[in-house]
């Protein structure tokens, strides 16, 4: 008889050396304008968390990591289209945000399913610092139920994980806090003002199990390995002006 179990995806294991390359409407509710204070968001809770950015826009993956936590093993799961359309992670790139490139582990799957599948496995492992799995465009496998699972699975065991989403849609979630995300010019460099300095992203929490939605302006604090959230400005367009008079 023929044996009809699911079985498990065609994975394969990649270095972790590899990465080529390197206005938004508030919604109701948001925290915006003067005398909103940025919320605080310690690095490694054990929730799912998504962030949506273009397709073209890779620093939104350092937003990411800079939710996890610092120096601990890390699962980093890509489909087959994310990595031909936006490259692999790159050692240089994953120690400025606190990942340890020797702690990586970089696996290759076929498509969202398995990508699902893998990040599931993964959480299996206590061993784990946190979970990424990146998906490019829409994913009929990522529907309400898989995240739902997932989201059930991360708080479990622990481990945080987030969902890379790039040039997708926001379709219905389980995920606890979800995120759209804009890189901006970096903040000014204390010692050179024509060096690049902290990076910086416009981020939009237009969902969350427990905070308020909101747009801030992030800043990544290296040191302390976390986010600094201030108010966004009105107008995007002017956050460069404003990052270069201040480096003036």
């Amino acid at each position: 008889m023929k044996d009809v179990r699911p079985k498990p995806p065609d994975l394969s294991l990649v270095s972790p050396f590899l990465r080529s390359g390197d206005a938004l409407e508030p919604p109701e509710r948001a925290e915006t304008g003067e005398g909103a204070e940025g919320p605080d968001f310690p690095a490694g809770r054990a929730e799912l968390t998504e962030v949506f950015a273009s397709g073209g826009d890779a620093g939104a993956i350092g937003f990411a990591l800079a939710q996890l936590p610092a120096g601990k093993p890390l699962l980093w799961v890509q489909d087959r289209l994310s990595a031909l359309e936006a490259g692999r992670p790159h050692g240089g790139g994953l120690k400025r945000f606190g990942a340890d490139p020797d702690r990586l582990v970089l696996v290759c799957a076929r498509d969202a399913g398995d990508v699902l599948w893998t990040m599931e496995e993964g959480l299996k492992c206590a061993a784990l610092g946190g979970v990424i799995g990146e998906v490019w465009g829409a994913a009929r496998a990522l529907d309400f139920t898989a995240s739902k699972r997932l989201a059930l699975r991360a708080e479990r065991t622990g481990i945080p994980v987030t969902l890379l989403r790039f040039s997708a849609p926001e379709d219905l979630s389980a995920a606890r806090r979800r995120w759209r995300v804009t890189s901006l010019p970096s903040a000014p460099h204390p010692g050179d003002p024509k060096a690049p300095g902290a990076p910086r992203w416009r981020a939009e929490l237009f969902r969350a199990r427990d905070r308020t939605p909101g747009v801030w302006e992030a800043e990544y604090d290296g040191a302390a390995h976390r986010l600094r959230l201030a108010p966004a400005l009105p107008d995007p367009a002017l956050a460069p002006a404003q990052l270069r008079a201040a480096s003036g």
